[in-house]
């Protein structure tokens, strides 16, 4: 398993990550299993939300009451988590007291005394940068959180965050697959007129991120959309999975890991979060880790999802 560095925060960490919002109804038995599988294939990172499950915490409880875990096995594990998204309402909120409290609820939900990485889930329109600076400096100082990051968020929004926010943010989550590329296609494709992929959108945020020592990580990554379902064996992308499937062959490995590597061959170390519960699929997509895809595969396998190479 190949490792990248966290942006500026002096970890190094895999660059496939578990994540674990799709967990709330599992068994303790399938969560270990699934985790098991995870930790064979180098996965010692994990992902959560305070939102994701039926109620509030619901994830986190569940990973803690299945994988209960040991100083050393916790210190073994990154564990990040994310807070801010409000689903009955307000629907975001980055408030001093809702960012304190997600917190709190999330220790306790995972049975531990720190976050080791904790995000600000989606852009908050009201968001006022000084209260944000507040509760991660109080968080910080009392070693709840050690390092912070975003998702879903904009260089603009990270610029304004950082006027008042003293910690690094060290990681920006944002949705990225082969098929769901405008980070990436947007500047294959500058200063092309009347043609929609050179449109921004984003205001050129993966190269922000490069050039700020932002850690992207991929969410989503076999989703053809917004969740829209996976690519893989889709047959609305016959053409794409006739590389995949090919390539697949070629390195001796499944599909899942060509999709994983065309995430992992980017330069920007990126880290790809994957959604599955599935540890046949998670064990594959660990495969395409360190795969060494030539320039020629890579943009092959993005002119087949449907973008314009000029």
């Amino acid at each position: 398993m190949r490792t990248v560095p966290l942006g500026t925060s002096g970890l190094q960490v895999p660059n496939v990550v578990l994540g674990l919002m799709r967990i709330a109804d599992m068994s303790d038995e399938a969560i270990r299993e699934l985790w098991t599988t995870a930790r064979e294939a180098g996965i010692t990172f994990v992902d959560h939300a305070d939102v994701y499950g039926q109620e509030l915490h619901r994830c986190e409880r569940r990973w803690a009451q299945a994988v209960p875990m040991s100083p050393s096995e916790r210190d073994a594990v990154t564990i990040q988590t994310k807070c801010g998204i409000v689903p009955d309402g307000p629907y975001f909120d980055f408030s001093y007291e809702h960012v304190v409290e997600s917190v709190e609820g999330s220790l306790e939900a995972l049975g531990t005394d720190r976050i080791d990485v904790l995000l600000l889930h989606r852009p908050d329109a009201l968001v006022e940068p000084d209260e944000v600076a507040r509760a991660f400096d109080e968080l910080h100082a009392a070693g709840k959180v050690r390092a912070f990051g975003v998702s879903n968020h904009t260089p603009g929004q990270i610029e304004l965050l950082k006027r008042s926010v003293r910690q690094p943010l060290v990681a920006n989550q944002l949705q990225l697959s082969i098929t769901h590329a405008p980070i990436v296609a947007h500047g294959v494709a500058s200063n092309m007129q009347a043609l929609e992929q050179s449109v921004s959108r984003d205001n050129g945020v993966l190269d922000y991120c490069r050039l700020h020592d932002v850690t992207v990580q991929a969410w989503s990554p076999f989703q053809a959309g917004f969740f829209t379902g996976v690519f893989l064996g889709n047959p609305e992308y016959a053409e794409l999975n006739a590389v995949v499937d090919r390539l697949a062959q070629q390195y001796g490995v499944p599909p899942i890991a060509i999709a994983t590597a065309w995430i992992t061959r980017h330069p920007a170390g990126v880290q790809v979060v994957l959604g599955t519960t599935n540890p046949e699929r998670v064990a594959g997509a660990a495969q395409g880790s360190d795969l060494p895809l030539t320039r020629a595969e890579w943009y092959e396998l993005f002119r087949a999802a449907g973008y314009a190479v000029p």
